[in-house]
């Protein structure tokens, strides 16, 4: 027996716990991986990578690694009644990747992999957690090894990512109330022959159920239907190639035929969440907090971003940097973030298995005529993009003042706290080379954005005080810009740190800044606080809530 002691344990090595792994080490918080599986995944299970989930890959470094290894599926096709009812495109979204990226999960899990390798960091693989006790100063966690050798470690974080039947979740005794979906569903990984686009999405309405189709490169697609009440409670049997092709022929008039099978499976859904995500110094993410229909392909996604959320705050509270506030901050955040997914994957997987010829008959019109109207295209695409993920009630989020002068109200509000920070092109300093925002919020520090303005009084000089005042106190945690309005100003202030030209107005105006303001991003990309007009005490104090100053001694928790 050997025994140990660790910063964190990540248990689980599929796409969360890869994820949690790279932004732990990226924030400095080093950790084992551990996973009881001899091997990665080889199936394609997961397969929708959302424009969200692109954009927190991106800010890891890898999102071009991604890109290149997947199909762009830019929008949708619901059919029904031999005709197209709704058409949902994605090009208009605000982000660089207005598209859904088909890949399989057992390429994501790869290119995590290969990320990881590049960290120094591996899975550890067929090493099993079989117990653990938690106490207010850390975990500790009985592993036992391939050879027989049973290891004590000890850990200050224990990081649940070992999916829907966690074994974390179940050594804690943590309840996970729901219920199965009452349909049996088959999904088949296979190869068309016959013109299936390969850009988008195909679903279909049918008498007896559901159909949808989705590319994953070249002729090869991933099928999946369901196939009326489950008639117990065991899973089906996997279907045939020719059960496949019988549901093709079926329900879609297109004459596609399936061939070659890759993968052949039947499953049913289940819904269910835990109520906390945080249980002292062990935190569950992915589909040991949730599970739910895969409709709209959410899981993974949303697993993924469980990660991202908590790694920089457990970064910065082990570097004695971050209060307990922090952590909390993730139950509030996330937990209603699955809730959402939960509820809205469950209602469209009722939709689409609706029974009965008038109730279908009904939908049918309804869709269609929704489906028509831009408001409910931009709505349904924000959703299932995940660009409208925000975290309005977040204990860490905070706001000073009011955007309501007239030119604002015009402009339009900005950006709100707890929302994602739009992208905008500036150029850093005036006439130099062009940037996008995300680019500069990559990284892993809080960035302040110090608006001057489009009025006639930019307050420059009282921007730059700002600036310097987060600078002696936060200067290690938080990189702050002064955002040049686009009229030329005749005088600036003596300003030591980064200057973004806006001279377009682009970001002035998403961010809805008319006059002066202050804007702070997490590093996760969302708005952490905002002051219109812009206010030094109030920034101060909402950065002291969460924050430790650097002239402060050590905060432990």
């Amino acid at each position: 027996m050997s025994e140990g002691t660790i910063p964190a344990l990540v248990v689980g090595g599929g796409p969360v716990g890869l994820t949690m792994a790279a932004e732990l080490s990226r924030h400095g918080v080093a950790a084992r991986v551990i996973d009881r599986s001899p091997a990665p995944s080889d199936r394609s299970k997961a397969l929708a990578v959302w424009s969200r989930t692109l954009e927190l890959l991106d800010d890891m470094g890898i999102g071009a690694d991604f890109v290149a290894a997947g199909q762009r599926a830019g929008g949708a096709s619901l059919y029904g009644e031999g005709q197209r009812l709704v058409h949902l495109s994605f090009a208009w979204a605000t982000t660089p990747h207005p598209y859904g990226l088909m890949l399989p999960q057992s390429e994501t899990e790869r290119l995590l992999a290969e990320h990881l390798a590049r960290q120094g960091l591996g899975v550890e693989r067929r090493v099993e957690l079989v117990d653990l006790g938690a106490d207010e100063h850390g975990v500790t966690a009985a592993l036992l090894h391939p050879s027989g050798e049973k290891e004590i470690l000890r850990c200050r974080w224990l990081l649940a990512c070992d999916g829907a039947h966690s074994t974390v979740r179940h050594l804690l005794d943590v309840p996970f109330p729901g219920a199965p979906e009452p349909n049996d569903w088959f999904i088949a990984d296979v190869h068309l022959r016959g013109a299936a686009p390969d850009d988008e999405v195909s679903l279909f309405l049918h008498e007896k159920g559901v159909l949808g189709v989705f590319p994953i490169g070249g002729d090869r697609f991933r099928v999946v239907a369901d196939v009326g009440l489950a008639r117990d409670l065991e899973r089906a049997p996997d279907p045939t190639l020719e059960e496949i092709a019988a549901l093709l022929a079926e329900r879609c008039s297109f004459g596609w035929t399936p061939h070659d099978p890759v993968w052949l499976a039947s499953f049913r859904i289940h819904e269910r969440k835990v109520a906390s995500y945080r249980h002292g110094r062990v935190f569950l993410a992915g589909d040991a907090a949730h599970v739910h229909s895969p409709a709209g392909g959410q899981g993974m996604n949303t697993g993924m971003q469980d990660a991202y959320n908590l790694a920089w705050k457990l970064g910065l509270v082990e570097r004695g940097r971050g209060r307990e506030l922090l952590l909390d901050s993730y139950q509030a955040e996330r937990s209603p973030v699955g809730e959402i997914v939960l509820k809205r994957a469950a209602a469209l997987t009722r939709m689409a298995t609706l029974r009965g010829s008038l109730a279908q008959q009904l939908r049918n019109r309804i869709v269609s005529l929704l489906g028509s109207l831009e408001i409910v295209q931009h709505a349904l695409g924000d959703q299932f993009t995940e660009l409208a993920i925000a975290y309005p009630s977040s204990p860490i989020q905070g706001e000073h003042g009011l955007s309501s002068s007239l030119q604002s109200w015009i402009r339009g509000r900005g950006v709100a706290p707890g929302e994602r920070a739009p992208d905008a092109a500036v150029r850093v300093g005036e006439g130099g080379r062009p940037v996008t925002l995300f680019e500069v919020f990559r990284g892993t520090s809080h960035v302040l954005l110090l608006l001057e303005g489009t009025g006639e009084h930019p307050a420059t000089d009282a921007l730059a005080r700002i600036g310097s005042r987060v600078r002696e106190e936060y200067g290690d945690l938080v990189t702050e810009h002064l955002v040049l309005g686009p009229d030329p100003r005749e005088s600036r202030p003596d300003w030591p740190g980064s200057i973004l030209a806006d001279a377009a107005g682009e970001l002035h105006e998403r961010y809805g800044a008319a006059a002066p303001t202050v804007y702070l991003i997490r590093p996760d990309g969302y708005v952490g606080f905002r002051s219109q007009p812009a206010d030094e005490d109030s920034l101060l104090e909402h950065l002291g809530r969460y924050l430790v100053p650097r002239a402060s001694s050590p905060f432990l928790v």
